[in-house]
């Protein structure tokens, strides 16, 4: 049964899988506030997308596709169902005005960067 927490949910689901380059990405954007990341769709018109298209873009599985980035990452290397992603349906629902999740998102990316930087040992997720 999925975690209806969307921190824990990003921590223990998402943060595994995401690459280096999909980490500093995501860091980028939400320490921006950057208009490239979009809410209550995974895309927009490129390179418009939610955290799980800019995530799929830099990753090696999912990062030949554009609009369905999202999608395919989240089900295929996740392993999550994309219409029940606490993280998805949090980020959706409260849209930019909730800067505690995206703080909260952020903060989990930064510690997850500095954790792998400490790691010399720390791996890209596989290439499955």
């Amino acid at each position: 049964m999925p975690t209806q927490d969307p921190i824990t949910e990003f921590r223990s689901a998402w943060i595994p899988h995401v690459t280096k380059d999909g980490l500093s990405r995501v860091i980028e954007l939400l320490e921006k506030g950057s208009p490239l990341l979009i809410h209550g769709a995974f895309t927009r018109t490129m390179p418009m997308g939610c955290l799980a298209s800019h995530i799929a873009w830099n990753h090696p599985q999912t990062c030949k596709y554009q609009h369905e980035a999202g999608v395919m990452w989240l089900s295929r290397v996740a392993k999550l169902n994309p219409a029940t992603s606490s993280v998805i349906l949090a980020w959706d629902r409260e849209g930019s005005a909730d800067f505690a999740l995206r703080f909260n998102l952020l903060e989990t990316c930064l510690e997850e960067r500095q954790r792998r930087e400490k790691c010399p040992d720390a791996r890209e997720p596989a290439r499955r």
